[in-house]
């Protein structure tokens, strides 16, 4: 069995045919897909999609950091209300997102601190998005290092160096389709470390593997990023599936 421990199956681009993206998910032997949070806006969504397939689509809550504006109070707000509500397996996705817009940085300082709290409150696994912020993302998490935090940081940006950090720090490296990508960072980081310290994810409906690299990505393709691992390695597909799926079991608690 495999696990996608990053898909967002609740977005528009799988409106039309979502039934048959699970199926084939689950036809590929993908039995469990974790969805990240967005915001309030695609919450009902995602909530919807878990109660149409229960034991399939699990749902975690938070903000995302390209989300946060000037309201992103109120988001928190409405995180702290709805988290009692449902069960969740994770906070996130959240962190700090430099890549598109700097605007609203310190806010998403603020969101990924709350998010932190709650993770540690509710002894729930952090899912991290750290694009072109790790050294950022480190620093923070640098503060709460007395504190027993574990998480997973989402489609891995760094190199080896930062992957020892945040190994060090308690935390999974997120795996996903960039590793199939020439000259990929990941494909380094991913050979160099053992498969105890690995998820896989998809990032659906993007970060499409090769060789469907421009297409929409979607869960079932967790198999090609689990080849293209066992080809890194050296192992076979199913020591891939077999060290990861209880990686994420463990993680999340399935």
């Amino acid at each position: 069995m495999l696990i996608d421990t990053h898909t967002h199956l609740y977005a528009e681009e799988f409106s039309e045919d979502i039934g048959h993206v699970i199926q084939n998910a689950i036809e590929a032997d993908v039995n469990r897909l974790l969805l990240p949070d967005i915001d309030s806006s695609s919450r009902p969504g995602m909530l919807e999609l878990h109660k149409k397939f229960p034991d399939v689509c699990l749902p975690m809550v938070g903000l995302h950091p390209t989300s946060v504006k000037n309201d992103y109070r109120s988001e928190l707000e409405n995180i702290n209300k709805i988290i009692s509500e449902y069960k969740f397996y994770g906070i996130g996705e959240t962190g700090i997102d430099l890549y598109w817009d700097k605007t609203y940085y310190q806010e998403q300082v603020d969101s990924f601190i709350f998010h932190i709290e709650l993770a540690l409150k509710y002894d729930l696994p952090l899912v991290i998005h750290s694009r072109k912020s790790l050294n950022e993302v480190f620093s923070i998490l640098k503060k709460f290092s007395h504190k027993k935090l574990k998480g997973v940081f989402h489609c891995f940006p760094g190199n080896i160096r930062e992957a020892h950090q945040a190994i060090e720090m308690g935390f999974y490296l997120g795996i996903g389709g960039v590793v199939t990508y020439k000259n990929a960072a990941m494909a380094e980081v991913v050979k160099y470390f053992d498969l105890q310290h690995i998820v896989l994810e998809t990032d659906a409906p993007y970060l499409t593997p090769v060789p469907f690299r421009g297409k929409r990505n979607e869960s079932s393709y967790i198999a090609i990023i689990a080849g293209a691992i066992s080809q890194l390695k050296n192992l076979s597909i199913q020591a891939v599936a077999e060290q990861t799926t209880a990686n994420a079991k463990e993680l999340f608690r399935l």
